[in-house]
């Protein structure tokens, strides 16, 4: 009965996703709550996640010329003011700091949201000749927004996350590092954490403040909604401008540079879940598990078999493998579920009639297929089953995007999409703010999602005014 309760307490999904996602959040101890409403703790299976990704991202930053900076965390209130566009977006949430020590401050300083102001202010100060160029930053670090509802890792006042700011000596260079790193990060996605993305530009409504362009990968979750996992923004030259970031340029005139940011946050934990997990519990890929494989022996008290499961652990973690020993004094079946819950994509059985045999089980935790496999070269078999795992995780999500995936050519048809299917729709749009403000309010929070790269002529006209079409959007739901 015990066993059974482990997972029981999870609530499904069908009946409550909200409530399953919290469940999954808590009893794979990923974050915990603090006195500090709204902010989390991240527990040492979430952070473990995180560097992961952070790893993987990082490296794959360098290999494009990127270097990481560190940059203060509060900011002037005049230095934040110097572009309008930009602060003004970001006024609601900014939290702010009028006392240091017992004295108070001549001016306020906010915690950061986001560091395009210091960034600015470090280059204009730092940058002189088109020989300083191009700057190709990036850091980690945490900000804070006061955001009005929260939830582990979708939206928290405080969030860690990667900021890139590049400047460039001209207006193409800026637009090729941003759509660069936009493929960067969709690349990163699918490969590394089997989620399938729609890459795309952002309408001018939804595009980051103060940007000239915003381009982004959208995700869609098992609940159908959709999920933005990561954005990339060009700024032309109006941060430029506006802190008067120049530069000598090769024919002895001073001109602005071109500016980019991007970035990636703790929320792609929650997309991970949201992508992959189940009734049981959190599901991972291998490539970013912090534990690939658990060792559970079976009747672990008769002799050798401790014994024999801690040399299997060894062979693993040799050839390379996150494995562990699951030895708790526990029934296999509590550490099955554990292990489910968990979302270790693998784990190995062994008990006595499995070491006379010289094999043992290996489990996916995908499917739960059960592999009798040999002892001899075992490191390879799980090699090749942790592979697997991680291209059968990315296939099967993006069969399940695409089934929940929608076209619309007429308002009857989209409306009675948006009102009965939960998922993307793709519908042709006249680039009229009024429409996207039309039905974002009469059809219950629908937003475009993206203006996809790939485009798809659908029809002639407006999905919702029957004007001419400008271009194919992707609309939904999002969190």
């Amino acid at each position: 009965m015990a066993e059974k309760k482990f997972v029981e307490e999870i609530t499904s999904m069908e009946d409550d996703f909200a409530q399953w996602y919290t469940d999954v959040v808590k009893k794979a101890e990923l974050t915990g709550y603090t006195q500090v409403k709204g902010f989390m703790v991240i527990k040492p299976a979430g952070y473990a996640i995180w560097e992961n990704i952070q790893h993987e991202l990082d490296r794959r930053f360098k290999e494009t010329g990127v270097e990481n900076v560190y940059l203060p965390c509060l900011i002037p209130e005049s230095l934040l003011n110097k572009e309008k566009e930009h602060v003004e977006g970001f006024a609601p949430e900014v939290a702010w700091v009028t006392y240091g020590g017992t004295q108070q401050l001549e001016e306020r300083m906010c915690v950061r949201p986001t560091s395009e102001t210091l960034f600015s202010d470090f280059y204009a100060k730092d940058v002189h000749s088109y020989r300083d160029l191009p700057r190709l930053y990036n850091q980690w670090c945490s900000v804070v927004r006061w955001e009005k509802t929260t939830r582990p890792f979708l939206r928290s006042r405080e969030f860690l996350w990667q900021e890139g700011h590049t400047i460039h000596a001209t207006a193409k260079e800026a637009e090729d590092r941003t759509t660069q790193m936009l493929n960067l990060y969709a690349d990163f996605l699918e490969q590394f954490l089997a989620i399938p993305v729609v890459r795309g530009q952002k309408t001018e409504k939804e595009k980051f403040a103060g940007a000239v362009a915003t381009y982004t990968v959208e995700a869609l979750m098992h609940d159908g909604k959709a999920l933005q996992c990561g954005t990339s923004h060009n700024f032309g030259d109006g941060f430029a401008r506006a802190y008067g970031i120049q530069f000598v340029d090769k024919d002895n005139t001073q001109k602005y540079v071109y500016q980019t940011s991007w970035g990636m946050t703790t929320r792609l934990i929650g997309a991970i879940i949201m992508v992959h997990g189940d009734n049981s519990g959190l599901k991972l890929p291998p490539l970013v598990a912090p534990v690939q494989v658990m060792v559970i022996p079976v009747q672990q008290k008769k002799e050798g078999v401790l014994d024999k499961a801690e040399e299997l652990k060894r062979v693993l973690t040799s050839a390379g493998i996150r494995a562990r020993l699951d030895d708790a004094d526990k029934s296999p079946g509590w550490k099955f579920s554990d292990q489910e819950m968990r979302g270790i994509p693998v784990r190995v059985e062994i008990g006595p009639k499995d070491i006379e045999k010289g094999q043992c089980v290996i489990v996916r935790r995908d499917t739960r297929e059960k592999i009798v496999a040999p002892l001899e070269g075992i490191a390879d078999k799980v090699k090749e089953v942790l592979d697997q795992i991680q291209h059968d995780m990315y296939e099967n999500a993006r069969a399940r995007r695409d089934a929940m995936t929608y076209t619309a050519t007429t308002k009857e048809e989209f409306t009675e999409i948006a009102n009965t299917k939960p998922g993307f729709i793709k519908a042709m749009w006249c680039g009229d703010v009024a429409c996207e403000n039309a039905i974002k309010d009469e059809l219950g929070g629908v937003t475009s999602r993206c203006i996809p790269f790939r485009q798809e002529h659908l029809s002639d006209t407006c999905v919702w005014c029957g004007r001419p079409a400008k271009k194919m959007v992707y609309w939904g739901k999002a969190y």
